[in-house]
């Protein structure tokens, strides 16, 4: 703290970086408790010939939010792995990344960095029907790069190393930026994967479809069953809950250090203005007490002992109060007795 108690400007900072950190945290935490309390309230249904039976008795013929599993199968066409011979899917996504290494000049280091220069998504209109033979029911999936998590498998993936001359290294070094290459990668939503579908279920001129929920829920088209989406789920509202306590905490822990170094000071404040005043007091009474003769010689006695005489000006205050012997026995830091700054030189005074 400063001389006058109050809290620096660093201390200031740190409480206000740590509360709006707090606060933040605690908005992403909410934010995923919802959404887990969101998807705990799903209605799971189950893809079966009764399902359009479920959705016409329902209002609206609409579940707002429900949950289905089934096997995807393309509604015509299929899309065909660029890489991978027989593998076919209703969503491909094709990937490139560029990787190189970055002259960090606060740190001196170079540090991996990577980027997407380009990446485009195929899609083809696809359902999820039932595992069993012989059920005749299927469900339309709409959107689906809407989802929040869409179970995509890497069927190709290959990283491809640049090739460099002599004088290419050295411009790269120069310039602070060393290729490493190209990572191509493509991403296939197969035909006769298993898919979770999260979203609103609708029941529309008898075909059924599922689609983004209308309520501002997540959506979601996940490879993982429910039972594993939901505890995914929880362990990142835990994660986020630990977090937020932990900076919780560490703000509550410095806003009572600086409430208590505040009150501290306070109070020694306090107690030196009382020592001053019965030191003046005290000081009254002996003037009143004594001889005319003896006042001029208390007038120049030390404060500390009242026995030796001033001898010492202490600066940067200019106050003349302490003999030689009281102020070498003053504590570290040593400060001055009547105003409580901090002592920075010492004159020695010469009585003629």
């Amino acid at each position: 703290m400063e001389s006058g108690g109050r809290p620096s400007l660093g201390q200031f900072i740190l409480l206000g970086t740590s509360s709006v950190v707090t606060a933040v945290l605690y908005s992403v935490y909410r934010q995923k408790a919802q959404v887990a309390q969101e998807l705990k309230g799903a209605k799971r249904i189950h893809l079966g010939e009764d399902l359009k039976n479920i959705l016409s008795e329902a209002p609206g013929k609409c579940v707002p939010y429900a949950v289905i599993e089934g096997a995807v199968r393309s509604v015509k066409e299929t899309l065909n792995s660029q890489f991978v011979e027989n593998c076919k899917g209703v969503i491909q996504r094709l990937t490139l990344q560029e990787h190189k290494m970055v002259w960090n000049r606060t740190t001196h280091l170079w540090n991996d960095y990577s980027k997407i220069i380009h990446q485009r998504t195929n899609t083809v209109p696809f359902d999820l029907v039932p595992h069993e033979d012989g059920v005749a029911v299927a469900v339309r999936v709409l959107k689906p790069l809407d989802s929040q998590d869409l179970g995509l498998e890497t069927v190709y993936e290959k990283f491809h190393p640049s090739i460099q001359s002599f004088t290419d290294v050295i411009g790269h070094y120069i310039s602070g930026e060393r290729p490493k290459g190209i990572q191509e990668t493509e991403e296939m939503l197969k035909v006769g994967a298993t898919l979770t579908g999260v979203g609103e279920l609708v029941l529309d001129n008898n075909s059924v479809r599922l689609q983004p929920p209308k309520q501002g829920m997540q959506y979601y088209l996940s490879s993982q069953d429910f039972e594993s989406l939901l505890q995914r789920q929880d362990s990142s509202v835990r994660l986020w809950k630990v977090l937020t306590l932990v900076f919780g905490f560490a703000t509550c822990a410095a806003l009572f250090f600086l409430l208590r170094r505040h009150y501290l000071q306070r109070q020694e404040r306090r107690r030196l203005q009382q020592m001053e005043n019965e030191f003046r007091e005290h000081e009254a009474q002996l003037l009143s007490r004594a001889k005319p003769e003896e006042r001029e010689s208390l007038k120049s006695a030390c404060v500390v002992c009242l026995s030796s005489f001033k001898s010492c000006v202490f600066l940067e205050c200019g106050h003349v109060c302490s003999c030689a012997e009281c102020y070498r026995a003053l504590p570290e830091p040593k400060r001055c007795p009547i105003c409580r700054q901090a002592i920075t030189r010492v004159i020695p005074l010469y009585n003629s």
